[in-house]
């Protein structure tokens, strides 16, 4: 083999790693006891090769499909790589899944086996979840499981050798099924090959230059596109270090331990930071302190530390919009955030920002090897060489998404300025209509009354209404404060109208937000109202509120509190 890793199959890029690299560390993982585990390229190569042996003397058929549910852990990455080296495809699962999308994954797949992972009933949805897993699927449980009476990862290592030739797989062969999120409808078992998991990291070297001395914290789920993309692909193809995190507790320590150079986020957790940062110091003394040249200089890497992200030199931020307020205090302290954009379908390879080429509100121009274009609808259509074989079982759905020329029609609407920089717009079928049969595009509203420190997330809907109405999650320490007492309910109330009436100035007559209604409950990706990445599920606020909001408009307030 070449010292020179052929790039074309991330098992190619393993077997690189594995041969050149062994002793360097590849995987960090954190267990609950407090112990923290480093897996070389040679101990992960080592484990993943036995439990390949045990998965081919099963004698399953060639390119049968196998689940892998679990939350992020170092075991995860190493039975998708058994997996492969078996000559199977992967078939990963959402921890946040209810038991019935667990089996509907499980049967529209042909689920043959499915390894168990880090899992524990409290901190994601396993006590509701095994219901939907059939008692005849044979079952693999991996280290933090929560099944003992299972064939167990530690035994089965034991009782096999290394498999030492795996047949070759051809870079157009299926890897992997991954079923969307969703924010609507059924799940859709997206088809990516070999070749499209790799084909978008050629443009990421050329942009960014990463290697094997950079470091990442895997805590988003891997079962999503945009982790698997960023995080496992990528360590494989550059060769660098993967630490996870242990805890939602513990994730600042974890942070903190790996020091990432790359840190890939969603605005949600871009918000806390601050939000927790602007806690501890106020904004009035950070300005005053970030005007003194050497002492704003020392507070800015003195903040930087405090979050873990001293080391980072690529900032990633991505799956929905985040405060421009927010991204310019992040450049103030010396981090550029850069926005990506993609889909499941283009396996995330599609726009990002280039440093020193952001443009706020914009999600970058088009990747290497990327084309886009905007359709007469406004809806942006993308053509990327990291695009699905197609769904799953759905021919007639891939055809109705893919246009004759081969771009995906991606569902959002978008425009391009005049260097090419991409800024998404809505939703193609988010557009709703009032009952004064004006429509509404609820996204960049949404955008703007989010742009507020205790508002953790929010909806604009209103089909049949006048007028469009918000709904309001409060953060959850804004939640805690009104329980101590700390924050006055009416004080708010003012905030949140005035709130109102400043975005309310910027929108057109028919676009006015007539009421924002203050949630009573969290919207969690366990209680199925957000995504895994943590956007909304419209349709599923749409069934949970709609039939509130003749009796909430009757109240004739600007901000109501949900009873």
């Amino acid at each position: 083999m070449s010292t020179t890793p052929d790039k074309s199959n991330l098992l190619h890029c393993f077997q690189h790693w594995e041969r050149y690299t062994p002793a360097a560390v590849y995987l960090t993982q954190p267990f609950p006891d407090g112990r923290v585990v480093d897996y070389t390229w040679r101990e992960v190569g080592d484990q993943a090769r036995r439990m390949a042996s045990y998965l081919k003397s099963l004698n399953l058929p060639a390119g049968s499909n196998i689940g892998l549910l679990g939350k992020n852990s170092a075991h995860w990455i190493m039975a998708d790589l058994a997996i492969w080296m078996a000559g199977h495809v992967t078939v990963p699962m959402y921890p946040t899944l209810n038991a019935d999308g667990a089996n509907y994954t499980i049967e529209h797949s042909g689920m043959r086996l499915l390894f168990l992972g880090k899992m524990d009933g409290v901190t994601d949805t396993w006590n509701d979840l095994q219901r939907g897993i059939p008692p005849q699927l044979p079952l693999v449980g991996m280290p933090l499981s929560p099944r003992k009476d299972v064939p167990q990862w530690l035994d089965i290592i034991k009782q096999h050798e290394p498999l030492q030739d795996f047949a070759e797989r051809d870079v157009d062969a299926l890897a992997t099924i991954v079923y969307t999120s969703g924010s609507t409808g059924k799940p859709k078992g997206v088809m990516h090959s070999f070749r499209s998991m790799t084909a978008g990291l050629h443009g990421v070297a050329e942009m960014w230059g990463i290697g094997p001395d950079d470091r990442m914290l895997s805590y988003l789920p891997l079962a999503h596109v945009a982790e698997r993309a960023a995080v496992e692909s990528s360590s494989l193809y550059f060769g660098f270090r993967v630490y996870f995190a242990d805890r939602l507790e513990t994730f600042q320590q974890d942070l903190k331990r790996a020091r990432p150079t790359l840190f890939f986020s969603v605005p949600r957790l871009w918000t806390k930071f601050y939000l927790a940062i602007n806690e501890k110091l106020p904004p009035a003394r950070q300005r005053i302190l970030f005007a003194m040249p050497i002492l704003g200089r020392l507070v800015k890497k003195k903040i930087l530390a405090e979050m873990g992200l001293d080391h980072v030199r690529y900032a990633l931020t991505g799956a929905a919009p985040l405060p421009s307020n927010i991204i310019e205090w992040y450049r103030r302290l010396g981090l550029e955030l850069l926005e990506v954009y993609g889909m499941s379908e283009n396996f995330g390879n599609s726009h990002a920002c280039r440093p020193g080429e952001v443009r706020i509100g914009y999600v970058g121009s088009a990747a290497p090897g990327v084309s886009c274009r905007i359709a007469a609808n406004g809806e942006l259509e993308v053509k990327s060489p990291s695009q699905m074989l197609g769904y799953y079982k759905m021919p007639d759905k891939t055809a109705e998404d893919v246009t004759p020329d081969g771009y995906f029609r991606t569902g959002d609407r978008g425009e391009l300025d005049d260097k090419g920089r991409l800024r998404i717009t809505g939703r193609v079928k988010e557009l709703f209509k009032t009952s004064k049969g004006k429509y509404v595009a609820p996204v960049p509203i949404e955008n703007e009354l989010s742009n507020h420190p205790k508002v953790e997330v929010v909806c604009v809907t209103g089909p049949t209404q006048p007028q469009p109405f918000a709904l309001f999650m409060l953060s959850p320490d804004a939640q805690k404060d009104l329980q101590d007492g700390k924050v006055d309910r009416i004080a708010l109330s003012k905030e949140l109208e005035t709130l109102l009436d400043q975005v309310n100035a910027q929108l057109e007559d028919h676009e006015h937000v007539d009421y924002a209604v203050v949630v009573k409950d969290q919207w969690t990706m366990e209680n199925g109202f957000l995504t895994p990445t943590m956007k909304i599920k419209r349709n599923v606020l749409e069934e949970r509120y709609l039939a509130l909001a003749d009796r909430w408009r009757e109240q004739k307030s600007k901000v109501i509190w949900e009873q």
